[in-house]
C-alpha cells in the first residue's frame, strides 16, 4: 500500500521483530501530530514513512557517544544497579530531544517515549530492586519536572502487543551481543508492566489513546495489520 505523496510502504521492512510502543504528538505543524510505538524488547517495530514522517534530530548526545549507547545497554544488564541510572538518564535526554525536536512532516513515529522509558523500564528496575531508592527519586524528579514544564503532547500510542515468551524467543534469533543475558523474568515483569499502563490503566496516566495491534504472528500477518490500520496510525481518523 502506498502513502499520500509517495510509494513508500508503511514498513518497507523489519529488521527486527520487538514489541514496541509508537507515540504520537501535534506541533506546530498544521495537523502534524506524533505517533509513538512500544513495546519489549523482541517485538516488531515499525520504521517511518519517509513520505509522511519526518525524521526525529539526532540530540548531540547520540553523536557524541558514537555506539557508546549500546554499551551503555550491555553494562546496565550486567550490572543494573551501578548502569541503571547512567543508562536511563541518557534515554531521558533522548528521549526529551526526539520529543521537542522540529517537525518537518504531518507525522512524526518514535520507537517508546518518555512516558514508557519512565513508566516501564526505570519503574521495573526500582521495583525488582536493582535500583537504588535514591537514582529512582532523582530520575523521578527529573521526570516530573520535564513533564510539567516543557509541553511534550502525544497524539497516539500504538502498543505492538508481544508475549514474553515470544520476545524471548526473538530474541535469541536475533543475537545481539547485549541481550543474551536477558532472561524471561525480566521480559515477563516489562510486559506486566506495559499490561497494566497501556491495557488495564493502572497505576500511570496515559498522555494518549492506545491503539493495540497483536504482535505475536510471524511477520508477513504483522505486516498485514499494519497495513490494515495505516489510516488510524497515519491519518489520524483513530483520534
Amino acid at each position: 500500500m502506498s502513502v499520500a505523496g509517495g510509494s513508500v510502504p508503511l514498513m518497507s521492512r523489519c529488521v527486527r521483530l520487538v514489541s514496541a510502543q509508537r507515540a504520537v504528538t501535534r506541533s506546530s505543524y498544521r495537523g502534524a501530530g506524533y505517533r509513538g510505538i512500544d513495546s519489549p524488547a523482541g517485538s516488531p517495530r515499525l520504521t517511518q514513512s519517509r513520505a509522511r514522517s519526518s525524521p526525529p534530530h539526532v540530540p548531540p548526545g547520540k553523536l557524541v557517544w558514537n555506539g557508546g549507547d549500546k554499551k551503555a545497554v550491555a553494562l546496565m544488564y550486567q550490572d543494573p544497579e551501578r548502569w541503571g541510572l547512567t543508562l536511563q538518564t541518557y534515554v531521558q535526554l533522548t528521549m526529551l530531544g526526539l520529543h521537542t525536536s522540529a517537525m518537518t512532516a504531518p507525522i512524526r513515529m518514535i520507537e517508546r517515549s518518555i512516558f514508557s522509558a519512565k513508566y516501564i523500564f526505570v519503574e521495573n528496575l526500582f521495583r525488582s530492586g536493582k535500583m537504588p531508592e535514591v537514582d529512582f527519586a532523582v530520575l523521578s524528579e527529573w521526570f516530573d519536572w520535564i513533564t510539567t514544564n516543557v509541553s511534550i503532547p502525544v497524539d497516539l500510542i500504538v502498543y505492538l502487543q508481544t508475549s514474553p515468551q515470544t520476545c524471548h524467543e526473538r530474541l535469541k534469533k536475533r543475537g545481539r551481543e547485549e541481550e543474551k543475558v536477558i532472561p524471561l523474568e525480566y521480559l515477563e515483569s516489562i510486559h506486566q508492566l506495559y499490561e497494566d499502563w497501556l491495557i488495564n490503566s493502572d497505576g500511570f496516566p496515559l498522555p494518549a489513546p492506545v491503539l493495540v495491534i497483536p504482535a505475536d504472528h510471524d511477520l508477513q500477518k504483522i505486516l498485514h495489520q499494519l497495513e490494515e490500520n495505516r489510516d488510524k496510525i497515519l491519518a489520524g481518523s483513530y483520534l
